[in-house]
């Protein structure tokens, strides 16, 4: 059954839209995701050992979904001697998110 919009609703949401929103979703679909974005919407880079202090999670899992997001192009990285300092690349990410958080049912 097609889903249909709340009578007062006015989505006006092209394919090429609501791919790129689906897109964003199904890459940032974990919470540690949706968080890296969050520490790396408020500042220019971070290094994965500051990324796992601040978020409490060990470096190899952290690493995991760094990668994962540096691969669809959500993320920008570059290494620094020992250290690699990731960016975010696609900035429409962080207002997909703060869409989301905005929402009254959460």
């Amino acid at each position: 059954m097609p889903l249909s919009p709340a009578p007062d609703a006015e989505l006006n949401l092209t394919t090429e839209k609501m791919e790129k929103v689906a897109f964003i979703l199904k890459t940032t679909a974990h919470p540690t995701r949706i968080a890296i974005v969050q520490l790396l919407a408020s500042q220019e880079s971070l290094s994965v050992s500051d990324l796992s202090e601040k978020l409490n999670v060990e470096q190899s899992l952290l690493s995991h979904h760094l990668s994962g997001m540096k691969l669809k192009g959500i993320l920008s990285s570059h290494r620094e001697g020992k250290n690699i300092y990731y960016a975010l690349k696609m900035r429409e990410v962080v207002d997909v998110i703060q869409c989301l958080a905005a929402c009254t049912f959460l």
